[in-house]
């Protein structure tokens, strides 16, 4: 629906102002046209400078056009799932809804399956990190692609590791999480950070609060035991569950002691890391999974329209008024043109 109306470019106050000044000088020479006053102008030339203050006046009234939009917000949910990768994500002494003993990474390539059929209708990213965080699946509605990068994953080799730091994903998951907001402003974005919590590096873990104006809800998901376990030394190309097989394990060892380092999954480091983002801490066992950790606010929806908002606009309309006036002063122009031949 479109309708118009006057909306001053310069401000009702100065706009309606030089407006009502135009009027002015339109009705004075009128005025002095009909008295007599204008010396030997001409009917027309009074008309078409009485119509140059008209039109100025009305331009800086500036005619608009007000046009009526109606826009629909999508309401949708993004999954975004960080891994940890770092040499302790070996460690065998996790467990994943059985008594069954794996290593914190089977645990955690288990809790992305579920992610996946929980959130089945969502989009999802994901990426690992170790010593640095790598986004390694855009946001993309394809869950088996999800499911295929989680089986894929691979501790980091020992040689590679310096110590584990857990803010190492920080800073893309910034970049990443920003992305999606400002794409997609009206989704859900739930993250989860699958780790063991365990922060070795050190240098001081900076926060995660920077990212709690992006998140709609988080989730620090600990995979491990308190109790910890020793930490297979990872060689390069070579896979935990190779490196596991092996009759020769060799481990890697404390520096301080020369024994095999223990491996313990951190509870107060996840619950502090859940704080920070505005979310909850989720420890996976024999007895827990993700089926307990869905997040309650996410959407129900897949690109539902769910939120219709009215928006009006309003277009100045001025150039029809320009074009009149354009020709109005050339043909005052070439009057005075005229006029100015006749007297030399």
């Amino acid at each position: 629906m479109t309708s118009l109306t006057l909306s001053p470019a310069l401000g009702r106050l100065a706009g309606g102002a030089i407006a009502a000044l135009m009027i002015v000088f339109a009705v004075v020479e009128i005025v002095r046209h009909a008295r007599g006053r204008a010396g030997d102008e001409t009917i027309g030339s009074c008309v078409r400078r009485t119509l140059v203050c008209l039109i100025a006046a009305l331009m800086m009234l500036t005619p608009s056009v007000v046009s009526s939009t109606t826009s629909r917000a999508v309401n949708a949910t993004d999954v975004v799932v960080a891994v940890d990768v770092t040499g302790s994500m070996a460690v065998s002494d996790a467990q994943y809804g059985s008594d069954e003993t794996i290593t914190r990474l089977d645990a955690a390539r288990r809790a992305v399956d579920d992610l996946t059929n929980l959130y089945a209708d969502a989009s999802f990213a994901a990426m690992r990190f170790g010593a640095s965080g790598t986004l390694d699946v855009p946001l993309t509605p394809d869950a088996p692609a999800i499911r295929n990068w989680a089986a894929t994953l691979a501790p980091e080799a020992t040689s590679v590791s310096s110590g584990s730091s857990l803010d190492a994903p920080l800073d893309s998951l910034v970049s990443t999480l920003k992305q999606m907001r400002d794409l997609h402003p009206d989704d859900a974005i739930v993250l989860y950070v699958i780790t063991d919590g365990e922060q070795t590096s050190a240098r001081t873990r900076r926060t995660f609060s920077t990212l709690r104006s992006y998140l709609t809800d988080a989730f620090t998901v600990g995979v491990g035991s308190t109790e910890g376990g020793r930490i297979p030394r990872i060689a390069d190309g070579v896979s935990a569950q190779d490196s596991n097989g092996q009759s020769d394990q060799q481990w890697v060892t404390d520096p301080d002691t020369g024994q095999p380092g223990i491996s313990r999954m951190d509870e107060g480091n996840l619950k502090d890391i859940a704080d920070e983002m505005g979310g909850s801490y989720l420890p996976v066992s024999a007895a827990k999974t993700m089926k307990d950790g869905l997040s309650a606010k996410a959407s129900t929806q897949w690109k539902i329209t769910s939120t219709a908002k009215s928006r009006t606009r309003t277009t100045p309309v001025v150039w029809p008024l320009a074009i009149v006036m354009a020709l109005l002063l050339a043909w005052e122009a070439g009057a005075q043109i005229v006029l100015s031949r006749r007297l030399i």
